[in-house]
């Protein structure tokens, strides 16, 4: 230490007492390796004090009383006028307090680190995890149930599915031509096509009454399936609702009406990112579809979907209509006038 070598050559004169019934002595006070040491005026050493256990009984005040921690009855009085001791050994002390470890404050780190630890796996890890976990174990007919509940939501701002009996006859002989799951057409809200939990695929009305062909509809409708199967809408609202959703759904198998309104306003507006090409040109193979229109809608220009156009996997074959001209005329009327 520093402070210690630069006071080790400093003696001074004291008054020292063995215990509270002993005669007080004059001593000659130095300062020795890491020691505060008590001689006799012929330097026979009468006492060593730790100077890491030297306290002061009266701190502020002189003359200055020191002794040794934890044994007030052994003390050592400098007198007022041996300043250089005094702010020696007060130095040293306040150097060797400054160098002991804190037990309060690394409680106290070691607490705030630790918390610090659990927020983070709260944060961080527990949503993803306990998200995984109400995957792994919500029953298909949960999924399906959030869903339909998640299209009354929806309904309410976009106006109610598209239900034309001929035209809903129509819509279920194209789903089952494409092998699709539940299919419906809805009046507005959002620009082309969403999937919801369970399966539903939902499709906006200009898809079936701008277009003179059923290919476009049905490639969106393909090429939405896709992005479900790369994107589980169902992890994507529990992403949205938050861990306390989450917890709701997995301990009573129910979700909050107000977090599906509100995610229900945010699915209408929120980014699309296209699925990849290559995904749904296997989906279109699958299903003998082409996917030149469905690209051609995307982009008039065919500049960003020129892959799409160029690889149509039913470029080279015979056409096979998807729907009869009555039946595409009648899924072009679902919506009535």
């Amino acid at each position: 230490m520093t402070a210690l070598k630069k006071y080790q050559r400093i003696e001074s004169v004291g008054l020292w007492r063995a215990s509270p019934d002993a005669q007080r002595r004059e001593v000659v006070v130095s300062i020795g390796d890491a020691t505060l040491i008590l001689s006799d005026m012929n330097d026979t050493p009468l006492a060593h004090w730790s100077l890491a256990a030297v306290d002061r009984a009266n701190p502020g005040q002189r003359p200055a009383v020191f002794h040794p921690d934890g044994d007030p009855g052994e003390t050592l009085e400098l007198a007022a006028s041996e300043t250089v001791m005094i702010d020696a050994i007060e130095q040293l002390r306040r150097a060797i307090n400054r160098s002991r470890p804190k037990p309060g404050r690394l409680r106290w780190l070691s607490i705030s680190l630790s918390a610090a630890s659990v927020l983070a796996l709260i944060v961080f890890w527990l949503p993803g995890a306990m998200a995984t976990h109400t995957l792994s174990i919500l029953p298909q007919v949960k999924r399906v149930e959030i869903g339909n509940e998640l299209l009354s939501q929806i309904e309410r701002l976009s106006g109610p599915a598209c239900a034309d009996q001929a035209g809903r006859r129509s819509l279920s002989a194209l789903r089952a031509r494409l092998g699709l799951g539940p299919l419906s057409i809805l009046p507005s809200g959002f620009e082309t096509s969403l999937h919801l939990p369970g399966g539903r695929i939902l499709l906006n009305r200009a898809l079936v009454e701008d277009f003179e062909e059923p290919d476009v509809a049905a490639g969106f409708a393909l090429a939405e399936r896709v992005r479900a199967q790369s994107d589980d809408p169902l992890r994507a609202l529990l992403a949205y609702a938050g861990i306390r959703a989450n917890f709701r759904l997995l301990t009573t198998g129910d979700m909050d009406l107000t977090t599906l309104q509100k995610y229900a306003e945010f699915l209408l507006i929120a980014p699309r990112v296209e699925p990849d090409n290559e995904a749904i040109l296997t989906a279109f193979a699958k299903a003998n579809l082409r996917s030149s229109p469905y690209a051609y809608a995307r982009d008039v220009t065919g500049e960003s979907v020129l892959m799409l156009i160029e690889a149509d996997p039913m470029a080279s074959k015979p056409a096979q209509p998807l729907l009869s001209d009555s039946d595409w005329l009648r899924l072009q009327g679902i919506c009535g006038p």
